[in-house]
């Protein structure tokens, strides 16, 4: 079988997705010993560097890029310090399978943002996938109940600020390399990270959380470089509901290390959410077909 750009683009989001979700399972525990913040840059010192040679190898690091693609990058870059630090501190407090189950929804914002923005066409079945997947968010995030809190809407709106950084990577000329794209936007999560750790104070490590730091931030390359390949060689259509295999490795490295396993309400809107992922990917995959007759 020849493998098209869309299967690549799948393949390279379903490989970002289980790093970033295992970078989210190591962060969480360290976070029951150290800072967001202090997570936050620890990581960053290793990550950041490790971009920076791998880009430099590539011949990715000293580049020369026009403003419009540095503006679309400069963007991105903030999207990504924004979302970083809403869901790592909605991740610290919450169970791993539930910000993840948030997360699922990124699909269809991202749908809905490329239709706000980018004109892409979207009927009405698929808005009214948008829909229910949104009335599957809130049962899982089920305001007024006991376990609806700050930290439930600071995961809605990092969602908001991934859905922004990974539109945007599509208005990127295929000719900035995804490393770089990659590095820039590893930079200022870092930096915050260090400067609000002079702050909020710094914990000793051990040794064996400093190996779980580094693997961490292995991962979280990882799923930086993966997450913009997948994002800029795909359909979005295509590519975006590969997202739903981070939910796969969500519950299993939250029973594994944390013991927690998501309730029923949690299932029910998570399958929700994913069914109308799903069913948007079917109506825009009959839209492609239809255009092309």
């Amino acid at each position: 079988m020849k493998l098209t750009d869309n299967v690549f683009g799948a393949i390279f989001m379903a490989i970002g997705m289980l790093s970033f979700t295992g970078n989210d399972a190591l962060m969480k525990f360290l976070f029951q010993t150290i800072s967001v913040e202090q997570g936050m840059f620890m990581r960053g010192l290793v990550s950041v560097p490790l971009l920076a040679v791998i880009a430099y190898f590539r011949k990715s690091l000293f580049i020369r890029i026009d403003w419009r693609n540095w503006r679309v990058i400069l963007i991105r870059a903030f999207a990504e310090l924004a979302s970083t630090m809403l869901f790592l501190n909605a991740l610290a407090q919450m169970p791993l399978a539930n910000v993840s189950a948030i997360l699922q929804s990124l699909p269809l914002t991202v749908t809905m943002f490329a239709a706000m923005f980018f004109g892409e066409a979207v009927g009405w079945r698929r808005w009214s996938a948008i829909l229910v997947g949104f009335i599957g968010v809130l049962i899982i995030i089920r305001p007024g109940s006991d376990g609806f809190n700050e930290y439930a809407v600071l995961a809605l709106i990092a969602v908001g600020f991934i859905t922004l950084r990974d539109a945007i990577t599509r208005r990127l000329d295929q000719s900035v390399p995804s490393l770089f794209v990659a590095f820039i936007s590893a930079i200022p999560v870092f930096l915050f990270g260090g400067a609000m750790t002079v702050t909020t104070g710094w914990t000793p490590v051990s040794w064996s959380m400093g190996i779980i730091v580094t693997v961490a931030a292995i991962s979280i390359t990882c799923g930086y470089l993966f997450a913009v390949m997948a994002m800029r060689i795909g359909d979005i259509s295509f590519v975006a509901p590969f997202r739903y295999t981070g939910m796969i490795w969500a519950i299993l490295f939250g029973f594994l290390l944390f013991g927690n396993l998501p309730d029923q309400m949690t299932i029910l809107g998570t399958c929700i959410v994913i069914g109308m992922g799903v069913y948007a990917f079917h109506r825009e995959r009959v839209r492609q077909k239809a255009s092309a007759t």
